[in-house]
């Protein structure tokens, strides 16, 4: 995955759609939601208490499956098992055969994407339909999402507008927003209605009651619930809150901080499949409960991260992120979430590269809804990294030159204030466009020029002035 990440950034930072695309978003859900938070002066508490809900089922998880399960049941759901990707969306294709599905929708969702379901219903020939209209929007471009809120982040409406008007039975005239989502309602509409499965993920699964609540902007949840004879749930096991009260405190956090609303425009809880009276609803509700790998990370030191509640903060502050976009990680969950996800998921010596594209800043845990210390599992990635020999040779090298250099100050200042004067003869205008042994940085951006001597110097300069 190495070389992929590599690739991924160089591509990302020579796109110059890309950048415009992802400030579009980024930037807005930044503002929004710092004005959300500015009209909830309870959202420290209200934080606190997300995570020690969070905390309190990771230790617990395995009563509030076994509650989940039973409560479910009793609700008329079937409950099934997955340990690994591969078992889950073998689940998934057996129920889509016994209801002799042609065609299924989809409601947007990671952990579909995490497991490769919409790969492995195409596998199967069975047509697979993105309700939601970001995902739609990917599905049209061949693509996966970038992004775990606004899969289509990475297009511009531009490209979207064009987009559309290649695939679509009847294209939109006007480029205007209104005039592309009705084209993409009069695509969809009649597929809503014809599907025999509908596919959705979990927000949150209730445990006292076998619940399942789901939240979109969009009702294409609903659409893609209620209308077809079957129901397919697919969640990670970490999904679980004890009750209705403690999911309703966690999309306190959960919308505020991914789109900087009070709360979606839909938000609903399924609970079993459709009972005698009930004038819509599916015939048949099923449950596919899937760990592929979060007991492991339970074992290995990563409890904190299962607290995660796929809110997208963390990339949409991330200094990285908004460079290089989502697909540039080579994984599902892109951002810093992802980067301490994938080396969980497919292993740190595939994953390398990702938790060393940091910065370490900390923002992302400063705007995690329930903290999530994701520099410090980041840096726990990097220690691993070291000690299992995966660091590049000329890296390890290097640093121990650099060690070598630092437990020596003298020598330290001197190599320093001879750089720093010889990065002088390449500035131009307080910027340097091209050094030797920095084309990474100066490929795709100039080089701030440093001052004309070293920090030490001139704090020595400044106390002997003082």
């Amino acid at each position: 995955m190495a070389a992929v990440f590599q690739y991924g950034v160089a591509r990302a930072l020579s796109d110059p759609n890309l950048k415009l695309a992802i400030d579009r978003t980024t930037v807005t859900a930044e503002r929004k939601r710092a004005a959300a938070l500015a009209d909830y002066p309870q959202f420290a508490a209200a934080r606190e208490r997300g995570t020690a809900i969070k905390d309190h089922v990771v230790a617990n998880l395995d009563h509030y499956l076994e509650e989940f399960e039973r409560n479910a049941t009793a609700s008329g759901a079937k409950v099934h098992w997955a340990a690994d990707a591969d078992e889950a969306c073998r689940i998934v294709l057996g129920i889509c055969r016994e209801a002799g599905a042609r065609r299924v929708t989809r409601v947007k969702s990671m952990l579909g994407e995490e497991i490769g379901l919409p790969h492995a219903l195409e596998e199967a020939g069975i047509e697979r339909v993105e309700t939601d209209l970001a995902e739609h929007i990917v599905q049209l471009a061949g693509e996966t999402p970038s992004h775990i809120v606004w899969p289509a982040l990475h297009k511009t409406r531009e490209q979207v507008s064009a987009l559309f008007k290649a695939a679509h039975r009847v294209p939109h005239e006007a480029d205007t927003v209104e005039a592309m989502v009705e084209s993409a309602r009069r695509e969809l509409r009649d597929r809503f209605l014809s599907a025999e499965v509908g596919i959705s993920g979990a927000n949150f699964l209730i445990a006292d009651s076998g619940a399942v609540c789901v939240v979109t902007n969009e009702g294409n949840a609903e659409l893609t619930t209620t209308p077809p004879r079957v129901h397919v749930v697919t969640a990670g096991i970490e999904k679980l809150v004890p009750s209705i009260a403690h999911a309703f405190a966690m999309l306190r956090l959960l919308v505020r901080s991914a789109t900087g609303a009070d709360l979606t425009q839909y938000t609903t809880f399924h609970c079993g499949p459709k009972r005698p009276g009930d004038r819509d609803g599916p015939e048949e509700f099923h449950i596919v409960l899937v760990d592929n790998g979060r007991s492991r990370m339970l074992r290995d030191g990563l409890r904190e991260m299962l607290r995660c509640i796929r809110c997208g903060a963390c990339m949409n502050h991330c200094v990285v992120y908004r460079q290089i976009g989502g697909h540039a990680y080579g994984g599902t969950y892109p951002g810093p979430m992802g980067a301490v996800l994938t080396p969980a998921l497919e292993g740190v010596d595939k994953a390398r590269d990702l938790p060393h594209a940091c910065t370490l800043n900390g923002r992302c845990q400063e705007v995690c809804p329930v903290s999530i210390p994701l520099p410090t599992l980041l840096r726990g990635w990097r220690d691993r990294s070291w000690k299992e020999g995966l660091v590049p040779r000329g890296v390890r090298s290097g640093l121990g030159l650099w060690r070598f250099a630092a437990e020596r100050p003298w020598l330290y200042r001197l190599g320093t204030a001879a750089a720093v004067r010889a990065m002088r003869l390449f500035r131009r205008g307080g910027w340097i466009a091209r050094m030797p042994f920095a084309g990474a940085w100066t490929r795709y951006r100039d080089l701030p020029a440093p001052a004309g001597r070293t920090f030490m110097e001139q704090l020595r300069d400044w106390e002997r002035g003082r």
